[in-house]
């Protein structure tokens, strides 16, 4: 049965409203109708339910995810920044809305349809000018940027929620992007809890991949001397990784 079709994916019965790896629903709403989603920005609120209606809406971010990217971004003083992963846009509306005035994101995805969904929620939120979309593979798209020796060292944070296979290559080719003392934030890195879960235990294959791969990554971020490391258990996992060399 390992690896076979018949086992659903992980995520496949999420949205915006229950993912988390909280075992108690309860306090999980506790916590969303207590400090999240009163301090929801509206036009937040209003993309993410339109997200959860989308045929892939389990892969926008929670409220709680994206209200701990905006506390990170204003914590750390960020102003030039890199999304790997947009999606429909809901993190890249959260960090837009946190970045000062003159800030930039620069957003990157293979696919532009997803982000046309998204981009009248961030025109109507007035943080348009904050964002530059650039469509297509994104390691190719950071190559592209670390060609120019100016974008070493230039951006204060990156956000990463995209191909998860990838993610080490990403973040080789981040560390040189962003500064020492900058921020490189990874989402997904406990995959839905399978990445502590027996070798065979029956998943889906692309959770098996997945799998695979997430544990490999958490495994190279915590043995890797040019970062310090600092793993959550929020949402589906998010690894905060702090560049020191």
């Amino acid at each position: 049965m390992a690896g076979g079709d018949s086992v659903p994916n992980v995520h496949s019965s999420l949205d915006s409203s229950n993912k988390t790896l909280l075992k108690s629903e309860a306090l999980y709403q506790y916590v969303l109708d207590t400090t999240v989603l009163p301090h929801e920005p509206e036009c937040m609120r209003e993309l993410r339910l339109l997200t959860d209606k989308h045929e892939k809406g389990f892969m926008v971010s929670p409220p709680d995810e994206a209200q701990i990217l905006r506390m990170l971004l204003k914590l750390t003083g960020a102003k030039d920044t890199i999304e790997v992963g947009v999606y429909t846009g809901y993190s890249l509306l959260a960090t837009a809305l946190a970045l000062p005035d003159d800030g930039k994101v620069i957003a990157i995805d293979v696919d532009r349809e997803y982000y046309e969904v998204g981009r009248p929620f961030i025109e109507k939120a007035g943080v348009a000018h904050k964002v530059d979309f650039r469509e297509g593979p994104a390691l190719e798209h950071l190559d592209a940027l670390l060609a120019d020796e100016a974008n070493h060292g230039r951006f204060d944070f990156a956000f990463v929620d995209a191909d998860k296979p990838n993610y080490p290559k990403y973040h080789e080719q981040l560390l040189k992007l962003v500064r020492v003392g900058g921020t490189i934030v990874y989402d997904n890195t406990l995959w839905g809890g399978t990445v502590a879960l027996p070798a065979d235990t029956p998943m889906s294959p692309l959770d098996r991949r997945f799998s695979v791969a997430i544990r490999d990554l958490n495994a190279k971020l915590s043995a890797d001397e040019r970062v310090e490391v600092c793993q959550l258990t929020v949402a589906d996992g998010i690894t905060i990784c702090r560049r020191l060399v």
